[in-house]
Formats: structure tokens, C-alpha cells, sequence
């Protein structure tokens, strides 16, 4: 029997995903497992793996075509089977459209070539939209194709895939202008990039070229959507403190030292996730979430890691991060990190976030101010680690290196008091980092 594959639904409020690539063709065979399509979420690309072992048949949608969740995208097939009855009548469809086409044209009183003929009648086409340019008007095999490159059907609607579409309504661009490069001349999403990209299109009152749009889609509209929820619905209090890092980073040394190989060495980052996560364990109320009626103090402790991307941000999660040891939290972060760059994360990798880390001091970055992810009401910004000259209790200039601390918090859900305790008990954890290898 025909195994059905079907666009998974990668998270709770998917409603659809773009399909970015295909990793095998019509006919190929697959093994149980084997990828063969990559697709995009609103936050990460996922593949799609064959459900059986059999041959690839009936791919239904193309590279950039939008598919709904839990519809079929194609079907595996073994040796001699045939599609099912569904196909089939799909098929019969086709072969009634192309029936009408004909009477339509033997009713429309114009003469067209064998070959033109033919093409109208697949292509389901109306006989009076198209101008014939052979001997006494005959329409030609190359006015049909002349036709159907301006994408004119007998819908009268642009031969183009949904995500085509919608990029040319988002970016103003006229889809009748573009030659498409798919299948029969339909426009993917592709095409309108490369359309924007060669627009000549300046700046209102400027003589400035726009070089490149990116469309607000995937990824970068959610990053887009969820900021400014956030800063139009949360009133932002942010709150800074300066940590010396010394005693942290001579335990970290001596704990490297032990390490065998230098991919098991921990790394600031997991020391300072555990002293977060501790220290929400002391102050829960930022561990939580807000909505109209109430604040929800959350049991667990689930600590996201903003990692970046060349297309946008995304915020990989160190689940239960109190719990663990910082060993394996080092482990978790390296390898969330690795799967991001390579797009191997899973939905569950970025899912129940209750608080969040943004680190930018890999960039040189002193210090800065981050947004609040929703529906979290806090944000830890984490700059570059400085050295100072700093007086000490007995009033003797030492250096010291200093991390600053930033953090972005909810008003509506905690009173200063309550966020400046947070970061005071992280600088005391950090202070005396021991209690990190508990």
C-alpha cells in the first residue's frame, strides 16, 4: 500500500511550512530514514524523512510552495505499486479540464496549430485570451508559450506558488513582470528575490539604490512580531551591575586543567547559565510568565541560550539548568550550538523557555541592553569580560576582571527590588563560584 508523507507539524501553533528543498527527485529510491526534503518553521529548518523504505513518487509541491501541516507532499511507493485511488481521481479531474479546454476551443471559432492545440488543452487554457500570429491568425505552438510566460490563465490569476505570492503582495512587487522558472513557467519564490534584487526602485526623495530586501518571512518575521509585542506591551525596566569574575575563572582553569580533550573543557557560558539558574531559583518571580489575568510562577527552570544565525536569532534551551552539573551544561550548549549552524535543531531543542541569556561579549561588546523574549518578563544581557584597575578593601589598586551584567525586566510583574535581589545573588553565586559544582 502507498505510504502517505505527510508536511509534520513541528510545534503546537504551526499552522504551515515552506518547502526549502527537495534531497531526492521523482523516483529515486529511499530507505526508511533518509531525509529528502528540508522545510522551514518560523523559527528553524527541519528535514523530512521518508517513512518507509520504497521509491519516491507523486511529489505534490515544489521548492518555495507553502504547504499546510499534516497534508500529503508526496508518497512512497514499492516496486510495481500504483497511487492511489485519491491520485487517480485528481488525475480524472485534470483529464475533465482538459475535455472542457477542448469544446471550448471548437465553440471559440479560432483555428490554432496540432501542437498549440494540445498545449491549450493540458494547460486547461481559454482559446480567446490568447492572439494567434500564423496565417490568418492561427494560434502557434509559440504563442502559446508566449502566453503562458506572462503567466495569463484561464482563472486569470498568475501562474505562481503561495510563497511567491506572498513575498510579491509583502515587497509591492507585480508577479506579471517576472518569467518563472519552475515547472510550466511558475513563478517561485526564488524568482521574485532576484526581481527585487535587479529592482531599480530608489528611496522616496533619494537618489540612493536599494541594493537588496529581505522579505519579512520564516524566521525573520516571528523575530520581528515577537519585539515588538514586546516592547509595545511590556514597560521595560533594565538594571546593571558590574561582577568580578577572578575566583570564577580561576576555578574554571583548574577544572579545564583536568580535561582530557579540549571539546570537554566548560565554558564560561555554563558557569555563569548555572549561577542564573540558581539564582532564579532564589528569585522566582522572574522565572515566570505574564498574561491579563495573572502571573505564572514557573517550577521549572529552563534557561535559553541566544545563539545567532546568518538569517536571525534563535534561542536554543538548557532544560532544567538548576539540575545539572556544569559539565554537562557546557556539553548541551556546544552541541545546541554545532546542530544550529548545521540546521539539525529539533523542535524540543527551542521549546518552554522560561528565561533567557544574551551573551555579545564574544564581540567585543562592553555592555548592552536586550529585549524580553515573550512570554518571559526577564532578559540577562552579558558583555565582554574587561580588565580593570580596581581600589580593594584595603585600598590597594589591583587589576580585575569585570563582567557587566544587564538585565531587562517585566514591570508589570516585579518591582525593582525584586530584580536588583536577582542580581545581587548572582554576583554573590559568582563570587563564590564553589557552590556552581554542588
Amino acid at each position: 500500500m502507498p505510504k502517505e508523507i505527510i508536511m509534520p507539524k513541528f510545534g503546537f501553533t504551526q499552522e504551515e511550512s515552506e518547502i526549502l528543498e527537495w534531497l531526492n527527485e521523482e523516483g529515486d529510491k529511499v530507505e526508511k530514514g533518509d531525509p529528502i526534503a528540508v522545510v522551514s518553521t518560523d523559527k528553524i529548518s527541519m528535514e523530512v524523512e521518508a517513512p518507509e523504505t520504497g521509491i519516491l513518487s507523486g511529489i505534490r509541491y515544489q521548492i518555495g510552495d507553502l504547504v499546510p501541516v499534516t497534508e500529503i507532499i508526496a508518497y512512497i511507493l514499492q516496486p510495481g505499486e500504483k497511487f492511489p485511488e485519491t491520485e487517480k481521481k485528481t488525475e480524472k479531474k485534470t483529464e475533465k479540464k482538459s475535455g472542457e479546454s477542448k469544446k471550448v476551443i471548437e465553440k471559440a471559432g479560432k483555428s490554432a496549430t496540432p501542437i498549440a492545440k494540445k498545449l491549450i488543452e493540458e494547460k486547461s487554457l481559454d482559446i480567446n485570451n490568447i492572439t494567434g500570429t500564423g496565417e490568418k491568425g492561427k494560434i502557434t505552438k509559440t504563442d502559446v508559450k508566449n502566453f503562458l510566460s506572462k503567466k495569463k490563465v484561464f482563472t486569470g490569476k498568475i501562474n505562481a506558488t503561495p510563497a511567491a505570492r506572498r513575498i510579491g503582495t509583502e515587497e509591492n512587487v507585480s508577479l506579471s513582470e517576472i518569467v518563472g522558472s519552475g515547472p510550466d513557467s511558475r513563478i517561485q519564490a526564488g524568482d521574485v528575490h532576484k526581481k527585487i534584487l535587479s529592482s531599480t526602485k530608489t528611496v522616496t526623495g533619494s537618489d540612493i539604490p536599494i541594493i537588496r530586501t529581505i522579505p519579512l518571512i520564516g524566521m525573520r518575521k516571528t523575530i520581528a512580531q515577537n519585539m515588538q509585542r514586546s516592547m509595545q506591551e511590556a514597560p521595560h525596566m533594565t538594571l546593571q551591575i558590574d561582577i568580578p569574575m577572578d575566583a570564577l575563572e580561576k576555578m574554571r582553569k583548574e577544572i579545564n586543567s583536568e580535561q582530557g580533550k579540549k571539546s570537554e573543557r566548560v565554558s564560561l557560558t555554563a558557569f555563569i547559565t548555572k549561577a542564573v539558574a540558581l539564582s532564579l531559583k532564589r528569585n522566582p518571580i522572574l522565572n515566570s510568565q505574564y498574561s491579563e489575568k495573572e502571573i505564572k510562577i514557573l517550577g521549572k527552570i529552563h534557561v535559553g541560550i541566544a545563539t545567532a544565525l546568518d538569517d536571525g536569532l534563535i534561542v536554543p534551551v538548557i532544560h532544567n539548568a538548576d539540575q545539572k552539573d556544569v559539565r554537562l551544561i557546557s556539553k548541551e550548549i556546544n552541541d545546541l550550538a554545532e546542530r544550529a549552524r548545521k540546521a539539525k535543531l529539533k523542535p524540543e531543542d527551542l521549546s518552554n523557555g522560561t528565561f533567557t541569556i544574551s551573551n555579545l561579549g564574544m564581540y567585543e561588546i562592553d555592555r548592552f541592553t536586550a529585549i524580553i523574549n515573550p512570554p518571559q518578563t526577564a532578559i540577562l544581557a552579558v558583555g565582554k569580560m574587561n580588565r580593570y584597575l580596581i581600589p580593594t578593601d584595603n585600598d590597594i589598586l589591583a587589576i580585575q576582571k569585570i563582567i557587566s551584567f544587564n538585565l531587562s525586566a517585566d514591570h508589570r510583574v516585579m518591582d525593582g527590588v525584586q530584580a536588583a535581589k536577582f542580581l545581587s545573588d548572582l554576583k554573590n553565586i559568582i563570587l563564590e563560584p564553589k557552590v556552581l559544582l554542588i
